[in-house]
Parts: structure tokens; sequence; C-alpha cells
């Protein structure tokens, strides 16, 4: 007795990971060009151990049993805010920053966070807190941390920008108030380097600018729009952020701030609404990705053009050959949705997927936006985004054929991720 229990001090019992066996009714694993048909997935603890037909599932085996499903991989949001639930006017804008804490704030970002997840989406990129500072770290930490449901996240925390260039405006309170921003405010090289730095101390995952303002429509037809930074302070940023071993993902609506935020070294071009076919080539000659939000666009530009704002609803009205262009061309463009400028319990991030296709990609291209394509742009090819051997254990799955219909992409019926169901 002795000896044994010596052994066990001396050689502690390791916790061997449940193995699950997931039997798929059609698979969609995210990299391949056509559906797989009846396919089982084997789990290991966190990870995909691999792909087996149905023939192959032993007896006796723990399985999931989604035999009439179609299986797709979690899906990825790369455009959202959490801290933030809708603001088509400046004054639903201004009641979050000005009347919400952080902390209430937070808290409705987890409910959030959730919502997401139940709908499939299993990894976000949330690009800037709306104000909130670096909270987007907290409920990162929180979901990693178990303390609450939500996907995997990568954060941005404050967003960059030029001093007066984004709410909330100086001009729209008493000019002896200090009222807060949405962003982090630089003034020069030197303070947009500073704002990188201290970002990335406090978690930034990624780098976050606003590239351009003030949008309106030439004569010719085209959009314009004028540069927030200087040369030398977008360059700033950009270097800092890409010795940072950090990527820098970029608003910009129109070729003037799209073009400038490339050449700076933007992995990501976020909206790009008033894209054209320069900007296309250089997004393709970069290798960087678009990033196009089309729902968001559709869902605040009439209420903006009512308000007077009519740049968003002329960028809206010319977009889609536009888009359909790029997809042509070959231009790699990512999922995301801007959930967060909706209400995140209004409207489904999968609807996204409708405009795409609607646009001019194929339901299947549609798909791999939210799958490989995102986590290419994530750099997280191989781990995230695909049902494959070696990759994380995040997998979903939908009523009906959505290569058939792309509207079954919004009435997910399970999810998990990282190998623990979340919803079924």
């Amino acid at each position: 007795m002795k000896n044994l229990l010596l052994l066990i001090l001396l050689f502690p019992v390791v916790a061997v990971a449940q193995t699950t066996i997931i039997k798929c009714g059609n698979l969609i694993d995210g990299k391949s060009e056509r559906s797989l048909g009846k396919k089982a997935i084997v789990v290991e603890g966190k990870l995909i151990k691999e792909i087996i037909d149905w023939g192959k599932i032993p007896a006796n085996s723990n399985q999931i049993d989604l035999s009439s499903k179609t299986v797709l991989p979690g899906l990825i949001d790369c455009h959202t805010h959490v801290l933030l639930q809708g603001d088509i006017t400046a004054e639903e804008y201004d009641a979050q920053v000005l009347k919400e804490s952080i902390p209430y704030r937070a808290l409705r970002a987890s409910v959030a966070c959730k919502t997401a997840l139940m709908n499939g989406f299993t990894t976000m990129r949330d690009v800037e807190t709306e104000g909130a500072m670096y909270a987007d770290v907290d409920v990162k930490k929180a979901i990693n941390n178990g303390i609450i449901p939500g996907p995997r996240m990568y954060v941005a925390t404050r967003g960059i920008n030029t001093y007066g260039h984004y709410p909330i405006g100086n001009g729209e309170y008493s000019w002896d108030l200090h009222m807060p921003k949405g962003i982090q405010e630089v003034n020069g090289a030197e303070e947009a380097r500073k704002a990188v730095r201290e970002q990335i101390s406090y978690g930034a995952d990624w780098i976050k600018i606003y590239a351009d303002r003030g949008y309106y429509k030439k004569s010719d037809g085209t959009f314009g729009s004028i540069p927030n930074f200087t040369p030398e302070e977008i360059a700033a940023v950009a270097d800092e952020t890409i010795k940072s071993r950090k990527m820098l993902a970029a608003h910009a609506m129109t070729p003037d701030g799209v073009l400038y935020a490339l050449k700076a070294g933007a992995r990501s071009i976020e909206h790009g609404t008033g894209i054209n076919e320069e900007c296309m080539d250089l997004l393709i000659a970069k290798g960087a990705f678009w990033v196009p939000t089309i729902m968001v666009v559709d869902y605040v530009s009439e209420g903006r053009a009512k308000l007077g704002s009519v740049s968003y609803l002329q960028m809206y009205q010319a977009l889609q050959p536009q888009f359909k262009k790029a997809v042509q061309k070959g231009v790699k463009i990512a999922f995301g949705t801007d959930a967060g400028g909706f209400d995140w319990q209004k409207l489904p991030q999968s609807r996204e997927f409708s405009f795409y296709v609607k646009y001019g990609m194929t339901p299947m291209q549609a798909i791999q936006s939210a799958t490989t394509v995102a986590a290419d742009l994530l750099d997280k090819r191989g781990q995230i985004g695909e049902i494959s051997k070696g990759a994380f254990a995040d997998i979903i799955a939908i009523e009906g054929d959505p290569l058939q219909k792309i509207e079954a992409m919004e009435k997910v019926i399970f999810v998990m991720k990282d190998g623990k169901v979340e919803k079924q």
C-alpha cells in the first residue's frame, strides 16, 4: 500500500480529455468549395481530432446527433462594438457615452456577447469601445476566465483619431465643458505613437484608426472625404503598431481615406462604402482585407439622411456594383457587421450574409468570408474558422441548406465553442 501511494505521488494521474463525436447530416468545413455531406467530427477536449465517415463511428461512443442538420465552423465577426447598443442618431450615441457608466455599459456588453455566441459567432474582433476606455479587455478576460459566456475576443480598446474629429463634438455642448470622446484623441506624430504604445500596454490586440471624415459625393458620381491624419501621424501609428507585432484596422469610407490608410500599412479597411477600383487594386496588391459592414449602412443610412446627412445613403445606393466588382477582382472580403452600430437584440448578425449574396457572392463565398477568410484576417488560419484536424472545436449547426437559401444562417440551433456545448 505504501509503495502504491508513493507511485501515485510520483506519477500523478493525468486527466484524459473527453472525446465526443458529432454526427453531421451535411458538413460545410469552411475550406472546401462544396459541402462534404454526411461526416462525423471527432472532438477531443477543446480541439478537433479528426473528420470521419459515418461508417467509422465507434459503437457506444459519446455522440451528439446532428444527422438532420447542416454543420459549419463557428462564425467570425470581424467588426463589432460590444460596448455600444445602436446609434443611428447622435442623441443615441451621446446618451450612452454621457448617461451610462462604463461598468453599466460593460454589463450590457456581457449580454451582447452572449447574444452573439447564441447566434453562432464563436469569435469576434471588437474594434474599439466608443468611450468605454479599456472595458473590452475586461469583457475579454471575463469570457476567457469562464465568468460570462461569449465569443473568443480580439480587441482594439479605444481607437485613435485626431483632435476634434470624432463625437462627442466640442461645439455640440457648452464650450466650458470638457466632454468625453468616443476615441483617444491625438495631435502630432509623437502623440499618435504614444497612444499606440499606451493601448497595447493595456491589452489591445489590434489598433484602430479613423482615417477620414466629411464624406461627400463628387460631380462625377464618385465619393470624397477629408483625411484625419497628416502623413507623419498615420505613419507613426502604423510603424508603432507593426513593429509591436500588432495589426492596424482603418475606418475609411472613401478613396481619400482608404488609399492612404493602405499605403501606411493598414491590414483591414472597415466599411469602405465609397470604394473604387483603385482601392480594390491596392487592397489586392497589399494583401489587405475589406470589411464592408453592409447591414449597418443599410440600417443607419435612411435615418441619418432624414436628419440631413445624406452621404451614407448616397454611398449605400452606389455600393452594390462596386461590391460585385471587388468579388470578381478577388479582393479579400472578410465578414463584419458593425453590431453595436445597430441594436444587438433587434437584428441578427447573420443577416449580413444575405447582403453579400444579393450583392454578388455565392453562398459558399459568403460563408467563407465569416470562416477561413476572417481567420486569415486575424492571422489565425488553421485554428478557427474551419473544421479540420487540430483546429479549435468551434462548431455550429443550422436547419436547412445555406447553399440553397443563405437566410438559413440566421437560425442557429447548436453552438459548441472550445469543445463545450453552449447551445443545443
